[in-house]
């Protein structure tokens, strides 16, 4: 009897913009395939019965098998495959508009660690799934509603050349010196190549692809990363580091002293490089986000926009979309410009671009145009364990008693809660403008906190002990990824 494999798939893989699993013990072959059915029924019912899918895969040892499953599926539905190979997201995102494909599916586990895989994947050209989407998706998957069809099959060559001669177009006039971290990841083969192309001096940091990741994971918020790109810069009188996650749609940066700037800030830096010559745009922050972009000097004498919205990629560009924002900045480092300046999805090799504009436009190094902003106390994001089947509920169970302690005008750190936003777990902000937030983490087992004060690194602090203490007592939390 020949060995039959039947089709695994855990449904927590499918999270709000995107889906992953640890492979293959939450997801297997057969797994993906139906997957691969599923979208392509997705797919179908959206747009034609012989729509064209851009396929695309992430350097992992598994990504290239994953991604031929994927395409079984897609196929097996009707779906005309054009695989690009290997690519970044923002790669598969621009081949949409580029080759005018009907949708997206691109193979990537992003900045999680050796042994996940996923899928990242959209049919409205420049977004990406929406969690009702998504849900959709795996109720085709689970209720094994496919579409039957025969499609075809196109291997694209030369792709990486187009994207990269796309993003050389933005020279710079300035020879600015950039250290280019890409975590051993796919980014590796693609940014130092376009930050050259655009006039940059390139020093490259793991830039050699290496799917076993062996200093740290492609993360531009890991720490040994961010320290890795600081050392690098510092050695090499570097105007500016720039770290690049796996799959390319994100961005971290090191300022000229080896010092992390925040990416919300980065954001606030742009958009106020870019308010006086947009005048009256909007700009998209993330929950997660500077409380500074409310209040800053230069978008509001230019009349700018800021709205506060739901962390996620696919949530961000969406809301750029619906307002024809200009940009919009999440804190992860997913940046999102829009028409003239980008198609409007994320992609960390333009965002880097942008980042050398701003450097090109001011004659001041990266740390003085930084010093310009008001001093806030920012802590890392970060993400204490939580069961995937319980983190909503803890986080509803949270925004009550946060709620609740608004009402009563109890005081933290002598502070009283004066305004709370739940577009997103729940952001609760005080009289001084310090805030705390507290949501569901999309893509992991894990809640995400963060706590900003524009007033004391020790207020910074007590708001975060308030948040701990919270936590603990729901007797639902495990450790932190890190602490402050």
């Amino acid at each position: 009897m020949p060995n039959i494999e039947y089709p695994h798939i855990n449904p927590f893989g499918f999270r709000e913009y995107d889906a992953r699993w640890l492979y293959p013990k939450d997801i297997n072959n057969e797994g993906i395939k139906k997957v691969g059915q599923g979208l392509g029924s997705q797919i179908i019912s959206k747009t034609n019965k012989s729509p064209r899918v851009i396929v695309g895969h992430d350097y992992r040892s598994y990504s290239e098998k994953v991604k031929e499953k994927l395409i079984e599926g897609l196929r097996d539905t009707g779906c005309n495959i054009e695989d690009i190979g290997l690519a970044l997201s923002p790669t598969v995102y621009f081949a949409q508009f580029n080759l005018d494909a009907d949708a997206v599916a691109m193979i990537t586990a992003s900045h999680n660690e050796n042994g996940w895989t996923g899928i990242k994947m959209g049919i409205e050209k420049g977004l990406t799934h929406s969690p009702i989407e998504m849900n959709e998706l795996k109720k085709i998957v689970f209720e094994k509603k496919f579409i039957k069809g025969k499609g075809s099959y196109k291997k694209i060559k030369g792709f990486k050349d187009i994207y990269i001669n796309n993003l050389i177009k933005n020279k710079i006039k300035k020879k600015i010196k950039v250290v280019v971290a890409c975590g051993n990841g796919t980014a590796g083969i693609f940014a130092p190549k376009v930050l050259k192309g655009i006039g940059c001096e390139v020093i490259e940091l793991d830039c050699n692809l290496d799917y076993n990741f062996p200093k740290y994971n492609p993360n531009p918020e890991d720490l040994k990363m961010l320290q890795a790109i600081s050392k690098s810069v510092k050695e090499n009188k570097a105007d500016i580091g720039f770290g690049f996650d796996g799959d390319g749609d994100r961005v971290g940066i090191i300022d000229n002293n080896g010092k992390e700037i925040y990416s919300d800030k980065v954001g606030l830096l742009i958009a106020r490089n870019l308010a006086p010559n947009y005048k009256n745009k909007k700009f998209i922050v993330d929950v997660k986000s500077t409380g500074l972009f409310a209040r800053d000097k230069i978008l509001l004498e230019n009349n700018c926009e800021t709205i506060y919205w739901k962390t996620g990629h696919s949530h961000i560009k969406r809301k750029v979309n619906e307002v024809k924002a200009l940009a919009g900045f999440e804190k992860s480092g997913h940046f999102f410009f829009n028409q003239p300046l980008g198609y409007g999805y994320d992609d960390g090799i333009n965002s880097a671009i942008q980042v050398c504009l701003l450097l090109d436009n001011q004659n001041k190094k990266m740390s003085e145009i930084i010093n310009e902003l008001p001093k806030t106390y920012q802590t890392p994001t970060m993400a204490p364990y939580c069961k995937d089947e319980e983190k909503y509920e803890v986080v509803q169970s949270l925004v009550k008693k946060i709620e609740n302690l608004k009402a009563s005008n109890t005081k933290i750190d002598d502070q009283v809660i004066t305004n709370i936003l739940t577009v997103n777990g729940i952001r609760f902000s005080f009289e001084d403008g310090s805030w705390g937030l507290i949501r569901a983490s999309s893509n992991k087992p894990s809640l995400v906190v963060v706590t900003e004060s524009p007033s004391s690194d020790k207020r910074k602090k007590k708001i975060f002990e308030f948040i701990d203490k919270l936590l603990k007592e729901t007797g639902k939390i495990g450790e932190y990824d890190q602490k402050i």
